[in-house]
């Protein structure tokens, strides 16, 4: 641990908001244009390019972030949490590393194997282009398959919202009842809780 025992790095600190904070921004942007009436294609369809592009950076954010956890060890919980707390605590990132992955990898699923892959390309905030997976072109029914993708592309979105609640309220836990320093280690400029 680089930043010192207390502490995550500054790396892991700006990788986890960042993630964060477009997570927060993709699940409110594609619950909004998915909603979109048809009237709106236009919007629609540069939403949903914003809304890729977004996804695949934090996927490989999320992967970056993943190697910057395994070669960096991360500040101890506190000796005191009792262990199925330190248990769901371990889960839960896991569940987010495992969510952070798959959800942007299952919306290039659905854009893959819908069909339209072949008219409408993927360009990374119009510049850097981006494959489709090449799974897709023998597929007879590719429209269902990419419905199917979709739900469940949402699924997991549903499934995010659920754990961003549950680390959310763990946080203020932390802080706010059994005011430790738990809450500290993630943002560097909040003191331990006071007794």
């Amino acid at each position: 641990m680089n930043a010192g025992a207390d502490r995550y790095t500054r790396v892991a600190i700006a990788l986890h908001w960042l993630i964060a904070l477009m997570v927060i921004g993709q699940l409110a942007g594609g619950f909004y244009m998915h909603n979109l009436p048809d009237a709106k294609a236009e919007l629609k369809f540069e939403l949903y390019q914003w809304h890729k592009s977004f996804g695949v950076t934090i996927m490989l954010l999320t992967l970056v972030r993943l190697a910057w956890r395994l070669t960096h060890k991360p500040p101890p919980l506190p000796a005191a949490m009792p262990q199925w707390e330190k248990i769901a605590a371990r889960g839960a990132h896991i569940g987010f590393y495992i969510l952070l992955i798959a959800m942007p990898f299952v919306g290039w699923l659905v854009v893959s194997s819908s069909p339209f892959a072949d008219s409408v390309q993927t360009y990374l905030f119009g510049v850097v282009h981006w494959p489709h997976l090449p799974f897709f072109e023998n597929v007879a029914d590719r429209k269902g398959l990419s419905h199917d993708f979709a739900e469940l592309h949402e699924y997991l979105a549903f499934a995010m919202i659920g754990l961003l609640g549950l680390h959310v309220a763990a946080a203020l836990k932390h802080q706010f009842v059994n005011k430790d320093a738990v809450l500290s280690h993630m943002v560097p400029f909040l003191k331990r809780g006071a007794r």
